[in-house]
């Protein structure tokens, strides 16, 4: 019971913030690390969780199996309590739908460049990044941020994507719309999307999600649903590019 405890701790981890607590490349190194180093609550984007959610995993992974958490506290914690909590909008989740949208013909593209990264069991890490950039790189590649870019994605460097979320991270909706078939595309997505991350959100919500100011809400109105509260699919279009005042002014005049 107590190990299930533990494996719950780690999958939290997992979910909160894309990486794994405890890593090495072998088996027997992941178990030295587990005796040794304690989970990094430090980096993106733990500054930004809430203390709730880092007491609850912090109490699931103590190493002193008698002082873990039970179930019965665990589900009594004050972050699962917490019905009051706002869930943003992420990004990768309308990301994510488009891409499910797509045809294979129109995946291949980014399928091609996805090998390139030469996965590995099907994920990519940034270390395959590294290696394809140094491999394919050319002057102008070097002159611009390109490495520096590289560099500062240090913190990544444990985490790893497959073709979906890489095709998902890849995509333009800008380049998507210029296609015959952009209408089919994003009337499929919209469909994954409601099944998928399609939730109840408020005006003043969406408007702090995109940087509006008070005075231009009523800009988002039109993109919630009456009937239930949720986006439509202007709302999903729509904040796949995200918003501006000047944009919004141009569309209504």
């Amino acid at each position: 019971m107590e190990a299930d405890i533990w494996s719950i701790g780690v999958i939290t981890y997992i979910l909160l913030c894309g990486s794994r607590p405890f890593w090495a490349r072998t088996e027997s190194g992941i178990f030295r690390s587990v005796l040794r180093a304690d989970p990094n609550f430090d980096d993106s984007p733990w500054p930004s969780v809430s203390a709730e959610a880092k007491d609850f995993v912090k109490r699931f992974l103590n190493k002193d199996y008698r002082k873990r958490m039970t179930a019965v506290q665990a589900l009594t914690h004050p972050w699962l309590r917490d019905e009051q909590r706002q869930i943003p909008l992420d990004i990768l989740v309308f990301r994510l739908a488009l891409s499910k949208a797509l045809r294979e013909d129109e995946l291949l593209y980014l399928r091609l460049q996805f090998k390139l990264l030469e996965p590995r069991d099907g994920l990519v890490s940034l270390d395959n990044f590294r290696t394809a950039l140094t491999r394919y790189v050319t002057d102008a590649m070097r002159e611009s941020r390109v490495l520096e870019f590289l560099h500062a994605l240090d913190p990544l460097a444990y985490r790893k994507m497959d073709l979906e979320e890489f095709c998902a991270a890849a995509i333009s909706p800008y380049q998507l719309e210029a296609l015959e078939s952009w209408e089919e595309i994003a009337g499929t997505a919209f469909q994954h999307f409601e099944q998928e991350g399609n939730r109840v959100i408020s005006v003043e919500e969406l408007a702090q999600e995109l940087s509006l100011a008070p005075t231009h809400y009523s800009i988002v109105q039109d993109w919630i649903r009456k009937s239930d509260g949720k986006l439509n699919f202007l709302g999903f279009t729509k904040f796949l590019h995200g918003v501006t005042i000047r944009g919004s002014n141009t569309r209504r005049h």
